[in-house]
């Protein structure tokens, strides 16, 4: 079996996060910024309960789909801000509070952004014309 591809499971990721209703996710690609890890997948949840349902949700979908798993996982004790390291990519779930706090997206402004959602997704923009 080939490994499979970082923006997959950055893709993925997300999609299994918004899926558990976290919100302002965003994907971002830092392999540039990094040279370590090829993207970031940055998602916020409303309590410590939603937090533990979008982690449970991402490794899950990463482990169903691509028989992935997080090689280590922190802050999964506080709900706070738990990050999921998969070598490629990394996984932050922030609580919305830690993610207003901590702003970890302008670190890395630079980089650029992915496009994350299926085409018909809720919150993507009306295509003109």
């Amino acid at each position: 079996m080939t490994a499979p591809e970082p923006l997959d499971l950055a893709v993925a990721a997300a999609r299994a996060a918004d899926g558990k209703g976290a919100t302002d996710i965003v994907v971002i690609d830092v392999a540039d910024v990094l040279g370590i890890v090829s993207h970031f997948v940055v998602a916020s949840a409303s309590n410590p309960l939603q937090v533990r349902a979008v982690v449970e949700e991402v490794e899950e979908r990463l482990r169903s789909e691509f028989g992935e798993k997080p090689r280590s996982v922190e802050g999964a004790d506080g709900r706070r801000w738990v990050l999921l390291d998969y070598a490629d990519i990394v996984v932050h779930v922030f609580h919305a509070e830690e993610r207003d706090y901590y702003r970890i997206e302008r670190l890395y402004s630079d980089a650029p952004m992915v496009e994350w959602r299926p085409p018909g997704h809720p919150d993507l923009p009306a295509r003109e014309g």
